[in-house]
């Protein structure tokens, strides 16, 4: 086979650190449409992004040509700098040292989608550390509490 092809989708999500409420409306959009150039830079291009004031949510199409912990150490350092940058008000803005990842099928993709678009509404009955609980869970991830949350 003189190609190697590949189609891994990958829900990516992470918080600020100590969950902070640092991604703000005003800067949301323009930190998603950020993050997403990254994203393409690494030739893993978001399909959707969105999130709260203290997490995101991504799915993405992973490259076969960068390692999925390299991709997400890129698009965070890059995204923490660059808020920065926006307003003195985000002079201490950083990510989590963790992540979540979870692989997803082809017949998932729009469930996910829908559900990556309504995090506000979730959230507003939910927090993240219940959520990503569930994940752990729905996944089959073993994890022990005094590592997850920084």
């Amino acid at each position: 086979m003189l190609q190697s092809l590949a189609r891994i989708l990958v829900h990516i999500v992470f918080s600020t650190k100590h969950r902070q409420p640092l991604i703000q409306p005003e800067i949301e959009n323009e930190l998603y449409s950020y993050m997403a150039s990254i994203f393409r830079v690494y030739e893993s291009p978001a399909i959707i992004i969105n999130g709260v004031e203290d997490h995101v949510h991504n799915l993405c199409t992973l490259s076969r040509k960068i390692a999925l912990s390299d991709l997400i150490e890129k698009v965070k350092k890059s995204s923490s700098k660059w808020i920065k940058t926006k307003d003195a008000a985000y002079k201490n803005f950083y990510w989590q040292n963790g992540y979540g990842a979870f692989s997803i099928g082809e017949s998932n993709v729009e469930a996910l989608k829908t559900y990556i678009a309504k995090q506000k509404e979730h959230h507003r009955q939910k927090t993240f550390q219940d959520e990503f609980r569930e994940f752990f869970q729905l996944y089959k991830i073993e994890y022990d509490e005094k590592y997850v949350w920084d």
